[in-house]
């Protein structure tokens, strides 16, 4: 039997939170794995003003950004999420559940730009590891007390522990949301820029003279005519190119020539500028490969709203070019570290000493084994770790041993290190498909860093959970069968 049921919208629904917090929800756990009040006397110096409207507090901001990035909501869906759900109000600081938003969603912007990847990098390091007490950069409560001593530089002599633990070295690209970018429409989205910077610029002087010519239909007449071309040849795609430039370049000159009556009073706001300057970057970069038949030129510009982004060649076989910023990482024990970040292509065999001089002073000793790609070992990195009895995953160098013992012996090494090497591989999968590390959306070059920096953050919070969550299960299971045992 069926009854119907009328549907009226009711405004007299209870809420009752009147029970306490779980301890065991996921939002409670993770907020017990930051040490806000440490971290709160750096965010501080961001403010250096004493007067003006009160700053949201480090844990609603930094919670705010910590649940976006775990849960892969937009700035506007993580302020209603907060508003909709207790535990995320518990997550953020506040005390008792209120069905006004906390915040606006456009103070998400200006929370990201407050963290910068240092301050980041500081909290990965306290929820990682604790709060380092020394100065020096030994571990907490010892020092270098030492079993072995290891020459350095030929002269100095320092000693260290026994090398223990694994460092897995790797790099990757973090893709930006952008257009793939051509040639052609790089030049045609320059023109259609210029064309709006033009109409701007004439409006704003009052529409005193008349608007110059700028063949705007023309232009993107033989623009579409061009792109509509499934298969163009060579030589009409480099037709194409010149007239798109030669198009840019009267622009450019209508352009400057309003700009100079309004000298004494610019007219352009910054951002406007800054379009404007990027725009000259391009055109020269794009006349230069033009006139040289080339196409390749140094610092390519492949996005005028973020001039940032830089090509980065990857070498995989579905996509060889990725556009955004290259990440190296570290790992040990499942967490990841950033070793470096930038939107220039650099060579990650160049970090090795670095990761592995950071590794010392994170953990008191340097690692047993250090796991990567062939392109670390480089002749000078090879000595390095050869120096302190660390070994560098790969063949080795020179004529193979006679010995089948030893050769038995080095090839299980060189299985055993590619096996788990392979977890730095899922732990770019898992960035990328789970925390959206394959597509940034942020466009700034500051808030799109703050979100890579989050994303390992938000990372290493979900393996601590899963590690405190493998405890849980071995202490039941532990307790079950002492229960059994007795029975028995």
């Amino acid at each position: 039997m069926f009854k119907k049921v009328e549907h009226h919208p009711r405004l007299d629904f209870k809420f009752t939170f009147e029970v306490d917090i779980d301890p065991n929800n996921r939002w409670v756990k993770l907020s017990k794995m930051i040490p806000w009040q440490t971290i709160e006397e750096r965010y501080a110096g961001n403010f250096e003003k004493l007067k003006g409207r009160k700053a949201k507090p480090i844990r609603m901001a930094l919670g705010a950004l910590i649940i976006q990035q775990k849960c892969g909501f937009t700035d506007r869906e993580t302020v209603d999420q907060i508003t909709e759900n207790p535990f995320l109000q518990y997550f953020i600081g506040l005390t008792e559940y209120q069905s006004k938003p906390p915040f606006d969603a456009s103070l998400m912007v200006h929370f990201r730009k407050r963290f910068t990847p240092e301050m980041l990098a500081e909290i990965n390091n306290e929820i990682i590891n604790g709060p380092n007490n020394d100065d020096d950069g030994s571990p907490p409560g010892g020092g270098l007390h030492s079993d072995k001593t290891k020459a350095q530089s030929g002269a100095s002599f320092e000693t260290y522990p026994t090398n223990k633990g694994k460092l897995i070295l790797d790099a990757t690209c973090v893709p930006a949301d952008i257009r793939y970018p051509m040639d052609l429409s790089l030049i045609n989205e320059a023109r259609e820029k210029l064309d709006k910077l033009i109409d701007f610029v004439h409006n704003a002087l009052g529409k005193t003279s008349k608007r110059p010519r700028t063949y705007r239909k023309n232009a993107r007449k033989a623009f579409l005519t061009m792109i509509r071309n499934k298969k163009p040849k060579k030589k009409l795609t480099r037709k194409a190119i010149g007239q798109q430039l030669r198009f840019v370049r009267r622009n450019r000159y209508a352009l400057s020539c309003m700009l100079e009556a309004t000298a004494d009073n610019p007219v352009l706001s910054p951002k406007q500028q800054e379009t404007l300057d990027t725009i000259d970057k391009l055109f020269i970069q794009q006349m230069t490969m033009y006139e040289n038949r080339t196409h390749h030129i140094e610092n390519r510009i492949v996005s005028i709203s973020q001039p940032h982004v830089r090509p980065i060649v990857r070498g995989k076989s579905g996509v060889p070019v990725e556009f955004g910023a290259k990440v190296a990482i570290s790992m040990v024990e499942g967490y990841t570290y950033i070793e470096k970040l930038s939107w220039d292509a650099f060579n990650e065999s160049a970090i090795l000493v670095e990761s592995v001089e950071s590794y010392r002073r994170q953990h008191g000793c340097y690692p047993e084994a250090v796991q990567a790609d062939k392109i670390y070992r480089t002749r000078s990195n090879i000595r390095y770790c050869e120096d302190r009895e660390i070994r560098l995953s790969g063949p080795r160098l020179g004529r193979p041993t006679t010995s089948k013992t030893k050769q038995r012996e080095l090839l299980r090494l060189e299985r055993l290190d590619n096996s788990e090497r392979n977890a730095v591989e899922g732990k770019f999968g898992e960035g990328k498909r789970r925390y959206s590390m394959d597509r940034i959306m942020a466009k700034l070059r500051d808030t799109a860093e703050c979100v890579i920096y989050l994303q390992i953050l938000v990372m290493n919070m979900e393996h601590s959970l899963r590690i405190l969550l493998r405890v849980f299960l071995e202490r039941i299971f532990r307790r079950n069968s002492e229960t059994l045992r007795f029975a028995a």
